[in-house]
């Protein structure tokens, strides 16, 4: 692929120098770590709420935070963490962002009231926002572009995808077999081992040599991220159509309209909008969204049909998951073998269409369903065919990154993962709602069979949106430039 134009004021600058590691499958390994750990903070803490209301007395609303506090630290934060490792160096930010994800996780371990928990959470999604983009960059300035370099995108979406996938299975086990203070502070110990593979192995390169942040920059679009995924998530509670919500969602647009107004006349902007002149990096991430809002659901509706309809336990919903979980990491690990013969675009597209048959057959459960039917027949195609589509598109929307800005991209393509499922989970909850059956009059057999038809139109919703993201990538995603498609010409 061509590498984008620096900008005006990386030019001005000398990056420093940046020696290729003499073991780069070591920094794969550390930054996949990383990248696992706080994709599983994602949904880990799901089974464990119930456990946790009871021995902390929380809310309801303070139960909701638990979840909401992560989700827009993480968020929010995403492109100043980004943009911090380019400045500051790849392997600092991911040390100080481990370090700080790792101590939050024993903070909230060991919380002994709400609002600690509430705080470490929130602690634990700033870390993670300042970790996420870096161990992106680590992967990609670690091996060299060409195959070598697919795969260890590939690898670090098969880990990140496994990481959300194992959430609901590792929280039960650890809820079931010692408490759900162990699903926080499981991270601790595995965070210490992280460290010390990232203090051994990670050297440190960054971009932005003598550069200041664009601390204007950087308010505007963290606060109006944090707000935008504030208003998504409160969407659950108080609905779409709430004045609170709505007025909420307008304020994180409009601050990010602000934030862009800034960054087109800041000379040395947090985010240099010319990036977005580059095809592949646009039509990647706004793929990445679509393909993130409903694979977040997808583990949601998923997890909850087989508990809630299926009458299963939670280590029993891990379990019937686990072959999903493996589908996605073959196809992360397959993709980079195939992008040479058919070429990215493709790839991406074929994997949306394949995910979009296993979302479609999803849609057809029953109250009665069966693992094979119901579970385990579309979970393989719909997280096979997700694997297959995000590793080409990762890598479309880095490798034409200008090295000035590769921690930048790196979380751009973090922020609309995450923002894309944020949302996805937003609607498709309210789609749900909307259209489940009427709860059975026979309270003397309770019974979830009523959800049964508002997740079975979740999952239309979520075929239609990936038949949608198929077509803009057959449209939009630069065209191959010569056989195997792998190069791109950014337009």
């Amino acid at each position: 692929m061509t590498s984008m134009s620096q900008t005006d004021s990386a030019t001005n600058t000398s990056p420093t120098p940046s020696i290729p590691p003499a073991h780069p499958w070591k920094v794969v390994l550390t930054a996949c770590a990383g990248q696992f750990l706080v994709v599983l903070d994602v949904s880990v803490v799901n089974v464990a709420l119930p456990s946790m209301r009871t021995d902390l007395g929380l809310s309801a609303l303070g139960l909701q935070w638990v979840l909401n506090a992560y989700a827009i630290a993480f968020a929010g934060f995403m492109l100043l963490g980004g943009r911090a490792s380019d400045l500051y160096g790849r392997k600092a930010m991911f040390l100080l962002g481990l370090g700080l994800f790792t101590a939050a996780s024993a903070a909230g371990g060991l919380a002994e009231e709400g609002w600690q928990l509430v705080a470490a959470r929130a602690a634990q999604g700033l870390g993670a926002a300042v970790l996420s983009p870096a161990t992106l960059t680590l992967v990609t300035s670690a091996v060299p572009a060409g195959a070598a370099r697919t795969r260890a995108i590939g690898t670090w979406t098969a880990v990140g995808a496994a990481g959300g996938a194992a959430g609901g299975f590792v929280g039960g086990a650890l809820v079931e077999l010692l408490s759900w203070r162990w699903v926080l502070l499981i991270n601790v110990p595995v965070g210490v081992l992280v460290l010390a593979g990232g203090l051994l192995w990670l050297r440190e390169s960054r971009t932005g040599a003598g550069r200041r942040l664009d601390l204007p920059g950087a308010v505007l679009v963290t606060a109006g991220l944090a707000t935008l995924a504030y208003g998504i998530v409160e969407t659950e509670a108080a609905g779409w159509t709430d004045p609170a919500t709505l007025l909420t969602l307008l304020g994180g647009v409009l601050l990010l309209a602000v934030f862009v107004a800034v960054e087109a006349r800041t000379a040395a902007p947090l985010m240099p909008l010319k990036i977005f002149r580059t095809r592949a990096v646009t039509a990647a991430n706004v793929a990445i969204l679509l393909c993130g809002s409903s694979s977040f659901g997808m583990w949601f509706f998923m997890t909850t049909y087989a508990q809630s309809v299926l009458g299963y336990t939670p280590i029993q919903a891990g379990l019937a998951l686990v072959p999903s979980s493996v589908a996605v990491i073959v196809g992360s690990k397959l993709a980079p073998r195939l992008m040479p013969a058919v070429g990215a675009r493709n790839l991406a597209v074929l994997g949306t269409l394949v995910a979009a048959a296993g979302f479609a057959w999803q849609s057809t459960l029953t109250a009665d369903g069966t693992f094979v039917g119901t579970i385990l027949g579309p979970g393989v195609l719909m997280m096979a065919g997700l694997g297959l589509a995000t590793t080409p598109l990762a890598a479309l929307a880095t490798s034409s990154a200008s090295p000035a800005d590769a921690g930048l991209v790196s979380g751009l393509v973090n922020t609309s993962r995450t923002m894309g499922g944020a949302l996805g989970l937003a609607v498709l909850s309210t789609v749900a709602a909307a259209t489940a059956g009427p709860v059975a009059p026979d309270f003397d057999v309770p019974s979830s069979d009523h959800l049964v038809p508002g997740y079975a139109m979740a999952f239309r919703v979520s075929t239609a949106v990936l038949i949608a993201a198929a077509v803009l990538m057959h449209l939009w995603l630069p065209k191959p430039a010569g056989r195997g498609g792998a190069q791109v010409k950014g337009a």
